[in-house]
């Protein structure tokens, strides 16, 4: 017991101390200067509306993009659609399965996303009203994701993404990769979680090479209440991007009788995303398979609001 608790206080000390970090350091912010800045937008309404502090918690479909080791704890197939309105007309469209095998070990994930827009209008310097043309402009990405317990708390996940990401006549193709850690501590139902996203090299766009956005992040969660049909999950999050200062999400979820759901959570250190807010129904269709229907809504201060609206299936 005592070695249990010692691993727990040790945990949360570890993940208190990192927003420390953001304010003593206070490093360059290197904005604008990355490519691909879409693989930052998560999916699905759940973890949006809990602030985006999921790292620890992933246990459904969207662990294939918010921590693949979190993956081993989706034991049935699960299946999520999720459609976001984003600000300036721009549309987010996420889709991923996640399953077993029963002549492989582990658990499988496959997910594809789409950021997509309205044609826009060809525009020049002697021609600011436009030329009568339009142009297309996109970035889509399909990932194949893997997760296996190692012990009976720990447990690992990697995902690999093929990214492209196309402007007019000009397009680029490149791969990344996603690897994540959880452990489940043994307390409360304390999880801790790991992440490095995004790993890859450099995209080249006209002969001008650009970075991937690689962002590391560190999270903890837990049961802080369960009471008969009542419950509340609560977790934190930091994250360091490579292309901008530090991040941290709070965030939390209260259940009743594992039907409805109440979620909200805050975001600190953006430049525009602050406050957020949703809810869920889970309904039983069968003994063995449930649909689940999310919504969640996210301030994105002078861009205006964020609506995520989430399907999923699981049997």
């Amino acid at each position: 017991m005592r070695s249990k608790l010692g691993l727990t206080m040790i945990s949360v000390i570890v993940v208190l101390l990192m927003p420390i970090h953001v304010w003593a350091t206070e490093p360059f912010a290197k904005v604008g200067t990355y490519s691909l800045q879409f693989l930052k937008i998560g999916p699905s309404s759940r973890p949006s509306g809990m602030g985006s502090a999921f790292t620890a918690l992933a246990d459904d479909a969207s662990a294939t993009y918010w921590n693949p080791a979190g993956m081993v704890d989706v034991t049935n197939t699960a299946i999520m659609l999720e459609h976001t309105i984003w600000p300036a007309d721009i549309s987010l469209d996420y889709a991923s399965v996640v399953f077993t095998m029963p002549f492989l070990p582990g658990t499988w994930g496959a997910s594809a996303r789409a950021l997509s827009m309205d044609p826009q209008v060809e525009r020049t310097i002697f021609l600011p009203g436009g030329t009568g043309r339009e142009f297309d402009a996109g970035d889509m990405s399909f990932g194949l994701s893997y997760s296996q317990f190692f012990t009976d708390k720990f447990s690992a996940g990697a995902t690999v993404h093929f990214v492209h990401s196309g402007l007019a006549e000009k397009s680029v193709n490149t791969y990344t990769v996603d690897f994540g850690l959880i452990y489940r501590i043994g307390f409360r139902g304390m999880r801790l979680g790991m992440m490095i996203q995004s790993l890859g090299g450099k995209v080249d766009y006209d002969s001008r090479e650009a970075k991937i956005p690689t962002t590391f992040k560190v999270g903890l969660s837990m049961a802080a209440y369960r009471q008969g049909a009542h419950s509340l999950n609560g977790v934190g999050e930091f994250s360091h991007p490579s292309d901008n200062t530090e991040t941290v999400n709070l965030g939390g979820e209260y259940s009743f009788n594992q039907f409805f759901y109440l979620r909200g959570g805050y975001n600190f250190g953006y430049d525009a995303k602050g406050a957020a807010a949703g809810f869920g129904l889970r309904i039983d269709t069968t003994q063995t398979s449930d649909l689940d229907f999310g919504y969640a809504w996210e301030d994105y201060g002078f861009l205006g609001d964020v609506h995520r609206l989430t399907l999923g299936f699981s049997y």
